[in-house]
């Protein structure tokens, strides 16, 4: 059955309760593995059938593909870690299974970490490498972010330093789009720090992505991209959130908490509060 260490404490994990930590995990058995695969199978399956044209399969972020990736995370010995391919197994099972089940003509997608931006973790080569193994299994889309609710390199926080060129085009990960797309020819999407339309424009004429994703300029401005399209509009700049409870406030929760009570908002038909 092969070992498994991957019983790994998030100690510094960003959490929505204050004071709260995260409980201490326990390896999973093979047979826990196996079982939660088909669960995003069936996952998938039932969206299907209630009408998505697509899914994305969530790959990054800390999450739980996420830390099968990861070499911090993941410690396992056995067949599903020990070595990247062997990492990647948990993301290619799910993805085959999920196919499989859908045809081969049903969109999928896939959001993925450039990187983890901790020491030992999952790095922009081995992004690079799962990136190229997805290409070979037929994905549709990848989504490139970065970072984990440690280090949460897709709100901005980055300790590695940015280039000027990708401060002044505002996307958080462009430089890793620059990196990967010279390797893949699949579809590339990038989200993350997009304010502008010249921004936007720019990344996608200079061949780094293929599509603009937008998070929370949407939840702020649902119409914003028509606005773009059709009246010239520009840019829309975001503030900073924050509450006078400091922790609320580290590693933006409070912002986090914020936007996800909009989302909330604009799926119940009502009006957005002013942040």
């Amino acid at each position: 059955m092969g070992a498994r260490r991957s019983a790994i404490a998030c100690d510094s994990c960003v959490s929505p309760v204050p004071n709260k930590e995260f409980a201490k995990p326990r390896a999973l058995t093979e047979v826990e593995i196996e079982h939660l695969i088909a669960r995003y199978i069936y996952t998938a399956v039932v969206a299907k059938k209630a009408g998505f044209t697509g899914v994305q399969i969530h790959a990054a972020h800390g999450y739980l593909i996420n830390q099968f990736l990861s070499p911090i995370a993941n410690q396992r010995t056995d067949n599903w870690g020990g070595t990247s391919e062997k990492r990647m197994r948990f993301l290619l099972e799910v993805y085959r299974g999920i196919r499989n089940s859908m045809g081969k003509d049903y969109p999928i997608s896939i959001k993925l970490n450039s990187a983890d931006f901790q020491q030992g973790g999952f790095s922009e080569q081995e992004s690079v490498n799962v990136a190229q193994a997805l290409e070979k299994e037929g994905v549709d889309l990848i989504e490139i972010s970065g970072g984990t609710y440690e280090k949460l390199a897709m709100m901005g926080e980055q300790d590695a330093p940015q280039k000027e060129s990708t401060r002044q085009r505002e996307a958080y990960f462009l430089e890793y789009t620059r990196k990967v797309r010279s390797s893949i020819s699949t579809p590339i999407m990038l989200t993350g720090g997009f304010r502008s339309a010249g921004a936007m424009e720019q990344a996608v004429e200079e061949g780094s992505v293929d599509i603009i994703g937008l998070a929370r300029l949407l939840v702020v401005a649902p119409n914003l991209p028509i606005e773009i399209m059709t009246n010239g509009t520009s840019s829309l700049n975001l503030k900073p959130l924050i509450t006078g409870n400091n922790e609320m406030n580290q590693g933006g929760m409070a912002e986090i908490m914020w936007y996800t009570q909009q989302i909330h908002r604009l799926a119940a038909g009502n009006e957005l509060a002013n942040p």
